[in-house]
């Protein structure tokens, strides 16, 4: 099976991120989509295993597998917890609708640490633009203040919203470039403490509920590997003749 046959006909959850998700689009604005697929079980029972992500078949279009994509969301990524969260959901079948019910398991007071590490990795490459051409890609700028400021509302209220709603105008004039660097440098030292400090009084668990997860997981494998039996029985089938001419 081509890699993109299994977005095609094995897609669960498809959203639109990127600006038009966090409400900073404009008129040259790409539309950026965001996919998460189930490979069928009995791909996984050949040496050859499914792919854990697959780019396209669309422009600008990317996709995980189920697996992967739960994995990468229990360790916190900033990416796929807010893909996890667009307000621009395009398909959810009835597995995706579960995926999406799961969404505050996936939630924990580690996304301090993989939301700060992201953003000071970002905040280095800016001040590496600084340092060789004397001013930020302000448009990598203007993320790194919504992401701080996602962080932040995540930790003081438990729920992850992406859309920037009326921080939009200040956030669009830091992309044009109508923002001092020094100012926008403050801005950055701010929201990161508001963080800091929203993460001494949250109600975010400690660990993300890796328990629930792994259930929503086994079950969706299992109902898939139900759903080929005849395969299966095939499989079997050719396994138990084999152990038979070996004796």
């Amino acid at each position: 099976m081509h890699p993109q046959d299994l977005v095609r006909d094995h897609t669960v959850y498809a959203c639109v991120m990127g600006s038009r998700a966090f409400g900073l689009a404009t008129d040259a604005s790409d539309t950026d989509r965001r996919g998460v697929f189930l490979a069928p079980t009995p791909l996984y029972w050949r040496f050859d295993k499914p792919p854990t992500h697959v780019e396209g078949p669309g422009e600008e279009q990317f996709s995980w597998e189920l697996e992967r994509f739960c994995e990468l969301a229990l360790r916190g990524n900033p990416n796929i917890l807010e893909c996890l969260h667009s307000p621009l959901v395009e398909h959810a079948d009835d597995t995706g609708r579960e995926l999406l019910s799961l969404r505050s398991a996936f939630l924990s007071r580690q996304v301090y640490g993989t939301f700060t590490r992201y953003a000071l990795g970002q905040r280095k490459k800016l001040d590496a633009d600084v340092r060789t051409t004397g001013a930020p890609r302000w448009k990598h700028a203007m993320h790194l203040l919504r992401l701080l400021m996602s962080a932040g509302d995540l930790l003081r209220t438990g729920e992850l919203r992406i859309d920037v709603g009326d921080r939009r105008e200040p956030l669009l004039a830091v992309k044009r470039g109508e923002v001092p660097w020094p100012r926008v440098e403050a801005w950055m030292a701010r929201l990161a403490d508001e963080a800091e400090d929203a993460l001494r009084g949250t109600s975010l668990p400690p660990e993300p509920d890796h328990a629930r997860v792994a259930a929503f997981l086994f079950g969706v494998r299992r109902a898939s590997a139900l759903q080929a039996e005849p395969d299966h029985q095939v499989v079997q089938g050719v396994l138990g003749a084999g152990r038979v001419r070996q004796r």
